[in-house]
């Protein structure tokens, strides 16, 4: 029998499947999509996550930076790292990466989707396979955890049930958006990519009322810029709010078109459900503003593989809150203070008062 079937070959699933077969276990990958699989974000991958991805054995082209600016309409900080730089990288070149890795280890990447899940007490079969245990790593509006009801809304509380077993399949799916009905904005994140030589060696954060707009070096001639916000429009009528970025960009030409991806924030009751456990987005997000998406979803996946091999799923909830609890807690804040009126406009006035607060809390995010 497979010892752990994942489904899902972005980023989350193709690590998880990775570090499994470097552990000795059976593994097969789904996946629906194509390759390579490209996705709305930021592309910046911290040092901790470079290094990581090399350790496993992936090797990935992109631009080295090397910290982290804040940018309003009359103020400028930087964050330099302490550890080492971080690796700004095309998603598209990032995945190729990690199909590569596991073409190398031989795991299977079958084309196909995971529709339904059935669990025994000794196994899981989806997608036409049965293993001991499934990795559900199908995104941020994964399938998997809504067939087995473990988004935080009121559907599953309203069966009283602290088992998603015990809920009936059949039950009809939320009508309600995951993340709606909370205290903040529904955010959304949009992003293109230039042609364009990079100004900085750094991750460029521009703020404006609108939101955020992050340019990555991605190679020597080209930058990739995804704009996060709630306010509905295009592109390019979100960039107009960044006047300091469109100077910097002038005439540059697109690279590519408008990839999107929202709601941003998703709430998850919990990431084990019988012998499914959840990484990556599927496992629950917070939000972009701080592009540690990469980085906990790599961490997370090691802490998968070792339950599993442990024959100790019970044991991941606690993994994923304890190595992921502190990126999760900072960008929560940090989103707190965004969406408050008063507050939003001094958050970077205050980094700039305060360069060291600033540099500090960065350097421990990366």
């Amino acid at each position: 029998m497979i010892d752990l079937l994942v489904a899902g070959a972005g980023p989350a699933g193709a690590a998880t499947a990775i570090r499994a077969a470097l552990a000795g276990l059976e593994v097969v990958v789904v996946e629906p999509r194509e390759g390579p699989i490209d996705k709305a974000c930021g592309e910046g991958i911290a040092h901790s996550a470079a290094e990581y991805l090399r350790r496993l054995g992936v090797e990935v082209e992109g631009r080295p930076f090397h910290g982290i600016r804040y940018l309003d309409a009359s103020h400028s900080v930087d964050a330099r790292f302490r550890a080492g730089p971080g690796l700004g990288v095309r998603r598209t070149e990032l995945q190729r990466g990690l199909r590569g890795r596991l073409d190398e280890l031989g795991v299977a990447v079958v084309r196909a989707r995971v529709s339904e899940v059935v669990q025994s007490a000794s196994s899981v079969t989806a997608g036409g396979y049965t293993a001991r245990y499934l990795a559900a790593a199908d995104g941020l509006h994964s399938p998997i955890r809504r067939q087995l009801m473990l988004r935080a809304d009121a559907t599953a509380r309203a069966f009283g049930a602290s088992d998603p077993a015990r809920i009936p399949s059949s039950y009809p799916r939320a009508a309600r958006p995951a993340g709606a009905g909370g205290p903040g904005l529904v955010r959304r994140g949009l992003r293109q990519h230039f042609f364009v030589r990079p100004w900085s060696d750094l991750v460029e954060v521009y703020w404006s009322s609108l939101g955020e707009a992050y340019v990555t070096p991605v190679a020597d001639d080209l930058v990739g810029v995804a704009v996060l916000t709630s306010a509905r429009g295009s592109f390019d009528e979100h960039l107009r709010a960044f006047p300091r970025l469109l100077a910097r960009l002038g005439d540059a030409a697109p690279a590519s078109g408008v990839l999107g991806a929202g709601p941003l924030r998703q709430r998850v009751r919990r990431r084990v459900a019988g012998r499914v456990l959840l990484v990556g987005d599927s496992a629950g997000y917070v939000d972009a503003l701080t592009g540690e998406g990469i980085a906990v979803a790599l961490r997370t996946s090691a802490e998968l593989v070792d339950c599993v091999a442990a024959d100790r799923p019970e044991d991941y909830e606690a993994a994923w809150r304890r190595v992921s609890w502190e990126c999760r807690a900072l960008t929560a804040s940090l989103l707190w203070a965004r969406n408050r009126s008063l507050l939003a406009p001094r958050i970077v006035p205050a980094a700039a008062a305060l360069p060291g607060v600033y540099g500090a809390i960065v350097n421990r995010l990366t």
